[in-house]
């Protein structure tokens, strides 16, 4: 990947990269562990973003 991105193209990465952050100790603890990950939780080597 380029090393000078484009603002927009920048920030969708930056919103990607938010997003794919852990589910909240609290989260996991109000639901009484049913939700303990993220469903859509993105590994960077087995899964590529598509239409950066």
């Amino acid at each position: 990947m380029a090393r000078n991105k484009p603002l927009a193209k920048k920030l969708r990465l930056c919103n990607r990269l938010k997003s794919n952050s852990p589910l909240p100790v609290w989260v996991v603890a109000r639901t009484m562990r049913r939700l303990r990950w993220r469903p859509r939780l993105r590994h960077w080597r087995r899964v590529k973003l598509k239409n950066v």
